[in-house]
């Protein structure tokens, strides 16, 4: 049962990000740390860059992502990959890519906004075989062992209940698919003014839990083979540090054992049983 938090949480992000999905690209960019102006925002400062990347669709990146697990998550032709919290759909045109023609796509997002761009860039780039389901992905709308690779990108963080997340994703999984997640992750304690700011919820910082806590779910939920594909430290800028902390608070936190990196995770889903020694 989702406690009266976690709901008030998800009401936050749910209104943060339709806001995001309403603003004009050149909005966004103009607030995007990675574009050389002042970071006034948390949400995209951790954010790659994308270009590169085959099926790349300029007007589906929004700058919120903290890595690029499509780059690494073994998408195969004809693959069914499952986007959790797909926004503009950056990521599914990307998986798609590499799915080619008899691929399935499935993005899921919250917020209808969102899902409503998302199905507009595709059907700009006239794709028959991606789609948009609005939904929660702590209880996906997608059937069990339907998908071959979850793919998910600086999405988790933003969940207060992330073990139910894993739980869904070893359900949508195929026996023997996969996922690759890019995630915020803490190691040591971040300031109370910073976890307690709602910005730093919505820009995935404070909603981020531990590096040990976090690989210790994806192994609960029964997920093998569990590797960090990729890990970098996420350096706060001062210019939002400062709308929370003191000079000296600043100065404290930079010289702390307190770490923030993004990380991306590959894990498997073990293959069915199918017989009396294959399972312990």
């Amino acid at each position: 049962m989702t406690s009266n938090r976690e709901q008030e949480l998800k009401e936050l992000v749910r209104q943060k990000y339709s806001e995001i999905a309403l603003q004009d690209k050149e909005t966004n960019a103009s607030s995007c740390c990675g574009s050389g102006c002042c970071s006034t925002e948390v949400y995209n400062i951790m954010s790659e860059d994308y270009d590169q990347l085959p099926g790349y669709s300029a007007d589906a990146d929004l700058g919120l992502g903290c890595g690029l697990p499509t780059e690494f998550a073994q998408i195969k032709a004809g693959d069914a990959v499952v986007d959790l919290g797909s926004g503009a759909g950056n990521d599914c045109f990307i998986a798609r890519a590499v799915t080619g023609e008899t691929g399935k796509v499935i993005g899921v997002d919250f917020t209808e906004a969102m899902i409503d761009k998302a199905r507009e860039n595709a059907g700009k780039l006239g794709f028959n075989n991606v789609e948009f389901r609005y939904g929660d992905i702590e209880k996906m709308p997608i059937t069990a062992n339907a998908a071959d690779v979850v793919v998910s990108n600086c999405v988790l963080n933003l969940v207060p209940n992330k073990n139910n997340v894993f739980k869904e994703i070893f359900r949508v999984l195929k026996p023997g698919g996969h996922f690759s997640i890019s995630d915020v992750v803490l190691v040591g304690a971040l300031p109370d003014k910073l976890r307690s700011a709602a910005e730093m919820y919505a820009g995935c910082v404070s909603g981020a839990i531990q590096k040990d806590e976090y690989m210790g779910l994806i192994t609960k939920n029964g997920f093998k083979e569990v590797v960090i594909q990729k890990e970098k430290a996420i350096v706060m800028p001062n210019d939002i540090l400062s709308s929370y902390l003191s000079a000296d608070e600043i100065a404290a936190f930079k010289v702390s054992a307190v770490g923030i990196y993004s990380i991306t995770v590959f894990a498997k889903k073990p293959q069915a049983c199918c017989g009396p020694d294959c399972c312990n």
